[in-house]
């Protein structure tokens, strides 16, 4: 029983990650260096800070559900 629990959420967590990581905004990141962003100092703001958190968030619920999967 707990082994399908921690199926499942990883499951959800995983999709949610994939959901989250496509929704950011396009040359954010490493793609700036490569001439992605005029911007040489940009900040977060609004949704893309949102979508930023919730990536971190998510990824370690994911990170977590397959530690205690492995461990259980």
């Amino acid at each position: 029983m707990k082994e399908t629990i921690f199926t499942l959420s990883q499951l959800i967590a995983a999709s949610l990650l994939i959901v989250v990581i496509l929704l950011q905004q396009k040359g954010a990141g490493l793609g700036g260096v490569f001439g992605g962003s005029s911007n040489i100092y940009s900040t977060k703001r609004g949704v893309d800070k949102i979508l930023h958190y919730a990536t971190m968030v998510i990824a370690a619920v994911f990170f977590g559900c397959s530690l205690l999967r492995l461990i259980i």
